[in-house]
């Protein structure tokens, strides 16, 4: 379910069965002539538009301007949009509280771009943790009172936590590939990877008739073919099945 096709109603029962909310969160970047610059945002998308078709989700609108950076190559006549975290921030603990405030707790975040170093975080990504974090202690203080945690009524908190019962569970930010995934796929910048990807999950956005290899981080998407994207999309298919409790693909 698209959340800005919902229904009242609908939104009510997706509340009241706990089904996971997506946001499909992503940068404009430059990735190489050959393929469009939502590269990292179309993944998450491409995916959900798969799971969609499996399972009851809620897709919210995706989130296309996070922190690109400019480190690939400056913006002008390539199309990188760059957003400061420091403004991404705000906006983040915003929308994860007025997530929060219409009643859904079971709230997610796929990520793509720069995720190679999701474990120590990069701007995007800590941007949106950090912003749920505090989205998280603010709406509990509001609704709890303070002392919340400290009270009778917590006293099972750690086994609680075990059973994944835990307030602090309602908001998680995902890479849509594991360390398990890059182990098994090619984890590149507009490479042989991303554009094998594409090629699979959203075709239009690839041109190999614009393909330049001056850049070394493109060089190896010569070797890009859609049979080998099938391979990385069935493993973040399978990543997010398994994250968002969905069922098993056929």
């Amino acid at each position: 379910m698209r959340y800005e096709m919902m229904l009242p109603s609908q939104i009510r029962a997706a509340i009241a069965a706990n089904t996971p909310v997506v946001l499909p969160l992503g940068v404009l970047e430059y990735h190489g002539e050959h393929m469009a610059v939502g590269m990292d945002t179309l993944a998450v998308t491409s995916a959900l538009d798969i799971l969609e078709k499996e399972a009851e989700i809620v897709i919210l609108p995706p989130f296309y301007y996070g922190a690109a950076s400019y480190a690939v190559e400056p913006p002008e006549g390539t199309g990188s949009v760059q957003v400061d975290s420091s403004a991404l921030h705000p906006f983040a603990r915003e929308l994860f509280t007025g997530l929060l405030r219409i009643g859904f707790r079971n709230i997610h975040a796929f990520i793509h771009h720069q995720s190679e170093n999701f474990a120590v975080g990069m701007p995007t990504d800590l941007a949106f943790k950090f912003g749920a974090r505090q989205a998280i202690f603010s709406f509990l203080e509001k609704t709890r009172g303070e002392g919340w945690w400290g009270k009778a009524s917590m006293a099972d908190y750690y086994a609680r936590q075990s059973d994944g019962d835990d307030p602090f569970n309602w908001i998680k930010i995902h890479p849509l590939m594991t360390a398990e995934t890059i182990g098994q796929y090619p984890f590149d910048h507009a490479g042989e990877g991303e554009t094998s990807l594409m090629m699979a999950m959203c075709p239009e956005a690839v041109d190999m008739t614009a393909f330049s290899g001056e850049r070394w981080y493109v060089d190896s998407a010569r070797r890009a073919s859609a049979e080998k994207g099938q391979l990385g999309r069935d493993l973040i298919l399978a990543h997010m099945r398994k994250v968002l409790g969905l069922p098993h693909g056929t």
